[in-house]
């Protein structure tokens, strides 16, 4: 009994430790964000992080939509409500789908290369390069990265539920005989613009975590090849399930 408790109480004390090495890197980081802005920096992180994961995103959502359209379609026709197909397809992929789907693929594309690409700085002693030089590695790594994410992922979520929206408009239509009049309609007689505002906020909450948690495992990598591998996947883990927690307290308060 004794040794279980040892267990759990050592597993809650890495994680707190975990938490308040985390708190305090984002403080430091928004600290940082007042001082010297590296703006090229900024945007050759947008650029290197955002276009790399337009095609996934495309992807993702709009197979996302087709799926979402052929579920519901033939439920709704049956049931006379063939009128609201759009505007619930528009709203669930404008509110929940979108944001959250683009949120957990850029955890996985974007998170990943953070983290491979600090923890191997960190490896090689780059990072330990950047202080002796006298230049901060919050500033100058995790700064522009966090600034990037924060306005990538929302353009990318754009994207992608305009491509979901698309991909159920391929099914209603040309699948479930519903009229291209009937669907569009329906999302501009129910569908509200903050039903993807909303989703746009979630998403600069997931790019602000998705960037801090992959430099925080970036920075916090063991030696060696080994650990740039763990490290990584604790970014994609951790990410996720951030994602998904934060998802639903924003969902709480938004919606």
């Amino acid at each position: 009994m004794q040794s279980i408790l040892e267990t759990v109480g050592r597993i809650v004390l890495t994680h707190l430790a975990n938490i308040g090495r985390v708190t305090l890197l984002y403080g430091e980081t928004i600290r940082q964000v007042t001082r010297r802005m590296r703006v090229r920096s900024i945007v050759y992180q947008m650029a290197h992080l955002g276009a790399d994961s337009l095609l996934i995103v495309s992807l993702t959502l709009l197979f996302t939509g087709i799926v979402l359209t052929l579920q519901i379609a033939h439920e709704f026709i049956r049931y006379g409500a063939q009128s609201t197909i759009g505007a619930v397809v528009a709203i669930g992929i404008g509110r929940e789908l979108g944001p959250v789907l683009v949120g957990v693929v850029c955890a996985g594309r974007i998170g990943a290369a953070i983290t491979a690409e600090v923890s191997t700085m960190k490896v090689t002693e780059q990072i330990d390069a950047l202080r002796v030089m006298a230049v901060s590695p919050v500033n100058y790594l995790i700064v522009p990265r966090m600034l990037a994410c924060m306005f990538v992922v929302p353009v990318l979520t754009v994207f992608g539920d305009v491509i979901g929206v698309f991909g159920g408009y391929l099914i209603a239509v040309h699948y479930s005989g519903i009229s291209a009049y009937t669907f569009t309609q329906s999302v501009s007689q129910f569908a509200q613009i903050y039903d993807m505002t909303g989703g746009l906020i979630k998403a600069i909450f997931f790019g602000n975590v998705i960037a801090v948690l992959g430099c925080h495992y970036g920075l916090a990598a063991p030696s060696g090849a080994e650990g740039v591998g763990k490290a990584t996947m604790q970014t994609v883990v951790t990410s996720i399930i951030v994602i998904f927690i934060l998802n639903a307290v924003l969902t709480f308060f938004l919606f």
